[in-house]
């Protein structure tokens, strides 16, 4: 690989033969420029052969993760094409190496009133540490929480007493009221009061005795707990200083030479962690610095997959929205751009297959790349087509769903009765589904199941991600139909109906460790998303029969 100063970087391979991109890239959601993917391939030889650095990708089968890169199709002043290479946040544990972009901030060159800031936290993390490790301190504390914990245990005691004792009375109360001797059960209902009366004194007592001596401990402690109120005070306010300090250090250009920093960006929010370090970023600002001219974008992972989210080596994918969409539209301003393919209707010029109808439900085929229910700019979908072809439905008409990029069996409710008992069905998951898919690789095994929990990654919406402590519960079996041309064509019955369940299930390590063929978020773009709902039974909402439809897929 070969480099100037200035991390200009001319293709080793000839270019004549491949056109230039009329538009830059939209990066949110793209297909990557041959260009670009040229320049990937020569970035990704770079680093499987360079000696400068060490850093473990994971590739050899351990507990290491990759890393995102990026490149950035330019032209120079002189009218030459090459590229930029970045990476995003730190490399062997670097911000510079060589070959690669800058960061946009320059941790080695601090300002001084960052330096001088850290200096004062510093003085009051070492004044809140010396209140805490003082021996009269801590020991203070101690006593007040062996008090704390003898004091519920106290008063959890007395209460659990004054419930059996409370039991005793009622059953003493019982038969004083058996005796017929007016005198005696006069004096046993006194008796019993006077003991009832006592008993809520001792509890009061016992009470204000460990409230007092929680008191006093507390005392003691006073002088140091009001000291460390007021350190732990000025600690936030000088770190949340310290944080716009450095947030207006990231200072990002667009073409115009306008610059905006992460407070200004993300001005009603606290920026996410790691915003402003993402390859797409670093390569445009260097860009703009240098006065090369951004022809196109695209990054790629490099090595082992995280453990929650799905990437594999080698693969390309958008920038993340949560922290770089902000930074990206002030960027890519004045820049002329792809169009947003989020925002063109996928349905248009596509029908859909009515399966099956009677007076109280429809069964219908969707195709591939058709919304179930509106989005947040495109309004077609099956609901809305359902809506004009019965207007004087009374029900919400939409039973479930399926992902947009997934074709298959839906079914719609033509009442609310109906559409109640369907819905049910699904609930209790007594209905019966089976989706076929295409699988981009050879699966060794015959069947099985897979059982990783899921929740949306916030960073990086709609993508969902695997996690053990926050997602819900889901369930896949599996079992293999056909393998052929480096392809399995599998069955999957989902026991859940989590969002991208299927393909989430399909692409992470610990799953089918394969994305299916044509998977745009989890894998690699094809022609479509070679995912469909085949086979779905259940019992009709009305005459309680049980009915099945099967309709096969076009792959």
């Amino acid at each position: 690989m070969h480099a100037s100063d200035h991390h200009f970087t001319r293709f080793i391979a000839a270019i004549d033969t491949l056109p230039l991109p009329e538009r830059f890239t939209f990066p949110f959601c793209y297909t990557p420029h041959p260009l670009c993917v040229l320049a990937a391939q020569e970035l990704q030889q770079h680093i499987a052969t360079q000696h400068h650095w060490q850093h473990n990708f994971g590739l050899g089968n351990d507990d290491a993760i990759g890393h995102m890169f990026g490149v950035l199709l330019v032209q120079n002043q002189q009218g030459e094409i090459g590229y930029l290479s970045a990476f995003s946040e730190k490399i062997a544990n670097q911000t510079h190496l060589p070959h690669f972009v800058p960061p946009v901030f320059d941790d080695r060159n601090i300002d001084p009133a960052i330096k001088a800031q850290q200096v004062l936290i510093d003085e009051v993390t070492t004044k809140i540490t010396a209140i805490e490790s003082k021996p009269s301190y801590i020991q203070l504390q101690q006593q007040y929480q062996v008090a704390q914990d003898h004091a519920e245990l106290a008063s959890e005691s007395f209460r659990l007493q004054m419930i059996e004792q409370r039991k005793q009375r009622k059953l003493q109360r019982v038969t004083a009221e058996k005796s017929n001797d007016s005198e005696f059960m006069t004096q046993e209902f006194h008796r019993l009061a006077r003991e009832s009366a006592f008993d809520k004194h001792q509890q009061k007592a016992i009470r204000q005795q460990w409230t007092q001596t929680l008191s006093e401990i507390s005392d003691k402690l006073q002088a140091d707990t009001a000291t460390l109120t007021l350190l732990k005070a000025e600690y936030e306010t000088l770190t949340a200083l310290l944080q716009q300090h450095r947030y207006a250090q990231y200072q990002f250009l667009n073409q115009d030479g306008k610059t905006k920093d992460l407070n200004a960006l993300f001005r009603d929010q606290t920026p996410p962690q790691g915003a402003g370090d993402c390859a797409a970023v670093k390569l445009l600002q260097y860009a703009f610095k240098q006065h090369l001219t951004p022809l196109a974008m695209a990054k790629f992972w490099w090595g082992a997959s995280p453990a929650a989210q799905i990437r594999k080596h080698k693969y390309f994918y958008e920038a993340c929205k949560n922290k770089c969409e902000p930074i990206l539209q002030h960027m890519l301003a004045g820049l002329d751009i792809d169009a947003n393919p989020l925002l063109q209707n996928p349905a248009e010029g596509k029908e859909l297959e009515i399966v099956y109808q009677d007076d109280a439900m429809v069964v219908i085929n969707k195709p591939a790349e058709f919304l179930s229910v509106p989005g947040k700019t495109i309004t077609d979908s099956v609901y809305s087509r359902m809506q004009t072809m019965f207007p004087n439905s009374n029900s919400p008409l939409i039973v479930h769903r399926l992902d947009m990029a997934t074709s298959g069996l839906i079914v719609i409710a033509l009442t609310k009765d109906t559409h109640k008992a369907l819905q049910q069905q699904f609930i209790n998951r007594t209905a019966e589904k089976r989706y076929v898919a295409l699988l981009d690789g050879i699966v060794e095994q015959d069947c099985g199941e897979i059982n990783l929990p899921m929740r949306v990654d916030l960073d990086d919406r709609p993508r969902q991600l695997v996690c053990y402590e926050y997602g819900k519960p889901a369930l896949t079996k599996w079992q293999v139909l056909e393998r052929k041309d480096g392809k399995t064509k599998v069955y999957y019955y989902p026991k859940t109906g989590r969002t991208h369940q299927l393909r989430i299930h399909s692409a992470h390590k610990n799953g089918m460790n394969m994305p299916i063929f044509g998977d745009d978020l989890y894998g690699q773009k094809a022609n479509r998303l070679h995912l469909h709902a085949q086979y779905l039974g259940l019992t009709h909402p009305v005459t309680g029969e049980p009915m099945i439809f099967e309709v096969d897929a076009d792959f």
